[in-house]
């Protein structure tokens, strides 16, 4: 079944009776509610704090959650110059559809500046809406991403994967493409909004390199805005990011395939400036299983290694096939071999005639072993000693690009058959 809209007609009639607003804040939700009642609280605050003289709505997207989520939201007090919206939106299942769904109630009200925050934020302060808003509203910015002070084993897709891919394709250095939390402008909703594959996997964790990728290659104004730390409900990459992993990663590619002329003409990236006081706040350590995820890498090795074996270059595959003799505290696995293998496996994705969800899957425990190794790289390294090594990782992707783009005009017939 496909959806027209993700808005459902008695919340199009109450936002069709609303007429035009300046500022829309959305939040998807789905069973957070232990969270989504200071989320909300402390949106309306700082509209109430910065923007009083605007009209101002809250739109809460919610997924069909099961506990509490919609009672509590519904019963907090109200601000009489805040209109608050609290909507079961229509779809797949999903934090993109309920992106979908603020996005449509934007367009509506005509809103001047979008913003988004997650529901699950427990460090989300009144300067968080004053600083992603006033960079669309005073500032002219069209798309605003976060920029947090985070743990250094948190964002371990961002970290590994998304921001080398993001900076070495697009030349933008946005830390925190999937960081969840962004400002846009009217003319960039309505971008998004005449997008067709709002039934793939951009309708889940998809979405926000989704939202991304579209302010880059579309070179509207960006901007990254300072919001400290943040702290939400941690997920260790060893137990719970399957899902995101592969929903993130075959979006990724999918777009690399509907940009392709546009990255294959970047050849260096470029800073993107930061709004907002720089906010020096030590964030919560956690601990991560690094057996777990060798074990798990290990074990994917004996279950797809045939297949590895055709798809990564010769001296990956020699490293790949070392690393499963290492010990945890002794492994290590390269920035420069992980950048190729990660560009060989965007190029099968490109060629792979089969079923490309499971090559993502099949991918997954790579991506465990470079987690492990990063781990074991920064295990004594400061947050600030950790940064720099990722914002090498990252040159060094940008250097390696040309064999990415050799891998993927590489004209081959061993895609079919595996």
């Amino acid at each position: 079944m496909r959806f027209s809209t993700a808005l459902r007609q008695p919340t199009r009639r109450r936002l069709e009776r609303l007429g035009s607003v300046d500022i829309v804040v959305g939040i998807p939700c789905f069973n957070n509610d232990t969270t989504l009642a200071h989320v909300i609280n402390t949106v309306e605050d700082g509209l109430s704090l910065h923007y009083r003289e605007s009209r101002c709505v809250v739109f809460v997207a919610d997924g069909g959650s099961v506990d509490d989520s919609r009672e509590e939201g519904d019963e907090l007090e109200r601000s009489p110059w805040i209109e608050r919206i609290i909507n079961i939106y229509r779809g797949i299942p999903g934090k993109g559809s309920a992106v979908r769904a603020i996005f449509e109630g934007a367009n509506l009200l005509g809103a001047k500046a979008t913003l988004l925050f997650d529901s699950d934020l427990r460090s989300i302060t009144t300067d968080w809406v004053k600083n992603m808003a006033d960079a669309i509203l005073s500032d002219g910015v069209d798309f605003v991403t976060p920029y947090y002070t985070r743990y250094k084993y948190d964002g371990t897709i961002t970290n590994n994967i998304v921001y080398n891919l993001t900076r070495a394709l697009y030349g933008y250095r946005v830390r925190q493409p999937i960081g969840g939390d962004f400002a846009f402008s009217l003319p960039l909703i309505k971008k998004y909004l005449i997008r067709d594959d709002w039934e793939t996997d951009v309708a889940r964790f998809g979405i926000d390199i989704l939202l991304t990728t579209t302010a880059m290659v579309n070179k509207v104004k960006i901007a990254q805005a300072n919001l400290g730390v943040k702290i939400h409900d941690v997920k260790d990459p060893a137990e719970a990011l399957g899902p995101m992993f592969r929903q993130v990663v075959t979006t990724l590619f999918l777009l690399m395939e509907e940009y392709e002329e546009i990255w294959r003409e970047v050849k260096k990236s470029r800073p993107v400036p930061c709004v907002g006081p720089e906010l020096n706040i030590e964030p919560q350590a956690f601990e991560i299983n690094v057996h777990k995820l060798i074990k798990d890498f290990k074990i994917g090795y004996s279950n797809w290694n045939e297949i590895w074996q055709k798809i990564i270059n010769p001296q990956g595959w020699q490293t790949i096939t070392e690393l499963t003799a290492k010990s945890d505290t002794d492994f290590i696995f390269k920035t420069e071999c992980w950048a190729k293998i990660l560009y060989d496996v965007a190029a099968a994705f490109h060629h792979w005639k089969g079923n490309r969800k499971l090559l993502v899957s099949m991918m997954t425990p790579l991506y465990f072993a470079r987690v492990a190794s990063f781990l074991n790289q920064t295990k004594e390294m400061s947050n600030e000693e950790a940064e720099t090594l990722v914002e090498e990782q990252a040159e060094i992707f940008e250097q390696k690009k040309d064999y990415l783009i050799q891998c993927w005009d590489e004209q081959t017939d061993i895609y079919e058959n595996i």
